[in-house]
């Protein structure tokens, strides 16, 4: 299998935790030699030797120049959102998305694509805390800013800091399955698919309390028993709280709806057993909790763009199915 090249963006003052996010994700894992081999470029927008804003130095060895190798182009912040960024970079990223590269905005990294116009008329989301800023620099694209990150196809952007991690696990998973994203995010000790949005990260956080730490044993216990049916009701019952308040309780620890986190949890499942069993298609249903193949291959349509069988001839590559 030929490598994918990767290319991530380095410049004066960059935070080395964001710097690393992508480069963790998509390093090679000695640990699985059959996994899909990244060629990983890190490649500086300005001089070779830069100071990271944690006060040591990056030594880069790839420039702008390199960016013509790559298949998926990473710009994982800005310095600065009020400061406009190099022409040569912003060139750089227009060609590279061109010719077809995947570019991808993390956090304020957003600003680099906008400033590039790759965003104009374009779904996006950045960091909570400049989404109004952005909004009013770039009124031209329609901003996202509750959400951990937007994947537009050919332009992924994400929302702050951690979000950077959902995001390059979900580019992962898209690439080459949910196997290999739970596997790396095993590796970084992180969710594989974190549920909800930015909106969950706004509010202080509080001490947690019993019934908190209760509720959580109940979602895990949710996510055990996928396969059963599911109403408001018989979850309010088994989590032994009104109907009101367990729905208010979910949307406020998930940051997303009862159905949607459903929805969710049972496609995540449905992509596993498809990719690491030989499970039948309508048996994979079922264990996943949709009831029936054909309710299945309509939410791969709709939420996945293709369909379980195509879905498993893509993803399980040569690897042993269980049973």
């Amino acid at each position: 299998m030929q490598a994918e090249t990767i290319a991530v963006i380095a410049f004066d003052q960059i935070s080395p935790f964001l710097l690393a996010m992508p480069c963790t994700v998509f390093r090679d894992d000695p640990a699985r030699p059959d996994a899909p081999r990244f060629r990983l470029l890190v490649c500086s927008a300005e001089k070779r030797t830069l100071q990271s804003s944690a006060g040591f130095a990056i030594q880069t060895r790839h420039t702008l120049r390199d960016l013509e190798q790559a298949d998926i182009v990473i710009v994982p912040s800005w310095r600065d959102p009020t400061e406009m960024p190099p022409i040569s970079l912003l060139n750089s990223l227009r060609k590279a998305h061109k010719r077809g590269a995947l570019v991808v905005g993390l956090c304020l990294g957003t600003y680099v694509l906008a400033a590039a116009g790759l965003l104009d008329g374009r779904p996006a989301t950045t960091h909570w805390g400049w989404t109004e800023d952005l909004r009013q620099r770039y009124p031209q694209i329609t901003l996202k800013p509750d959400v951990l990150y937007v994947d537009d196809g050919d332009i992924v952007t994400s929302a702050g800091v951690a979000a950077g991690i959902d995001c390059c696990l979900h580019l992962l998973r898209r690439l080459h399955g949910a196997e290999l994203a739970a596997h790396v995010a095993r590796r970084m000790v992180v969710p594989p698919h974190r549920q909800g949005g930015q909106a969950q990260f706004i509010e202080l956080p509080v001490n947690k309390t019993a019934g908190e730490d209760r509720f959580a044993q109940q979602i895990e216990w949710l996510q055990r028993h996928l396969a059963r049916p599911h109403s408001l009701d018989s979850l309010a019952e088994q989590f032994m709280m009104s109907r009101r308040t367990f729905t208010r309780r979910f949307r406020q620890v998930t940051g997303t709806t009862v159905s949607d986190w459903l929805l969710n949890q049972r496609l995540a499942l449905a992509q596993r057993l498809l990719e690491t069993t030989a499970k039948s298609i309508d048996l994979v249903a079922q264990e996943a909790g949709f009831g029936s193949e054909a309710t299945l291959r309509q939410q791969f349509s709709k939420m996945l763009k293709t369909t379980p069988s195509r879905y498993r001839r893509e993803f399980r590559g040569n690897r042993t199915m269980e049973a």
